[in-house]
């Protein structure tokens, strides 16, 4: 049996090499087969997910209350020091210095990112903004949006903090946040699906000491971006799905 690994497509392409790079450490650890699938965006990962073709995912907060409630998914471990922020940025040469400032019928950017526009939304309505005053552009990256700005097509945009970190100097320059949530309790999750249910407690072994001295992992970690992984069990998993669910009312 080949087990299915995929990664929510909101990651940064510079980790693409990374992803491949864990998939083949586990696989000689595990003494199992596991695929890298990588999904181009979330409707075509949420169809392999609603197929069963998905075993095991990293996968963004938003999706990982649908995975754990209808899929049986559990969650192992949480990237260390990685929360969900957004970041909710303008033009470097816009007047706005704040989200107040935010005017009604404001052209905003977004990617199908799911958490990001639930958590940007939120923060929008400090300026009585909402989805009945708003004209929303969406679009298929970061990197997409931030050239969207940048040419005029819209007033501001949402990013995932790591997202817009990420982007490059050049870039970020001609960019200026003017605000960034601080809610530090939603974060991405490595999931379990119930296929290699059998595999969990070696699994999250195995992440959980990715970052121990000595760890041939560390490398691994290293490519992807992180500095280690911090155990996710079932009480801290259903925390934040209940947090998901507050901020969706």
């Amino acid at each position: 049996m080949t087990l299915e690994l995929t990664v929510s497509p909101d990651f940064s392409p510079e980790h693409i090499a990374g992803w491949y790079v864990f998939n083949t450490w586990l696989q000689r650890k595990l003494g199992v087969r596991i695929h890298l699938e990588l999904y181009e965006d979330f409707s075509a990962q949420r169809k392999a997910i609603a197929d069963d073709k998905v075993d095991l995912i990293y996968a963004n907060p938003y999706d990982a209350a649908m995975l754990v409630r209808e899929k049986g998914f559990v969650a192992i471990a949480a990237p260390r020091g990685k929360a969900d922020e957004v970041v909710i940025a303008v033009p470097a040469d816009s007047p706005v210095q704040s989200v107040e400032e935010l005017q009604p019928g404001l052209r905003l950017a977004v990617t199908r990112d799911p958490d990001v526009n639930l958590i940007g939304m939120i923060l929008l309505e400090s300026a009585d903004l909402g989805r009945d005053n708003t004209v929303t552009q969406q679009v298929s990256t970061y990197v997409v949006l931030a050239r969207t700005l940048l040419q005029g097509k819209a007033d501001c945009g949402f990013f995932l903090k790591e997202a817009f970190d990420d982007l490059s100097a050049p870039i970020r320059r001609q960019l200026r946040p003017v605000m960034t949530s601080q809610i530090s309790l939603v974060h991405h999750v490595l999931l379990v699906g119930p296929r290699c249910a059998e595999l969990r407690d070696a699994l999250q072994a195995l992440v959980l000491g990715m970052s121990d001295p000595g760890s041939d992992g560390r490398a691994t970690l290293q490519a992807l971006g992180l500095s280690g992984w911090d155990r996710q069990d079932q009480e801290d998993t259903e925390f934040m799905i209940d947090l998901m669910d507050t901020l969706m009312v």
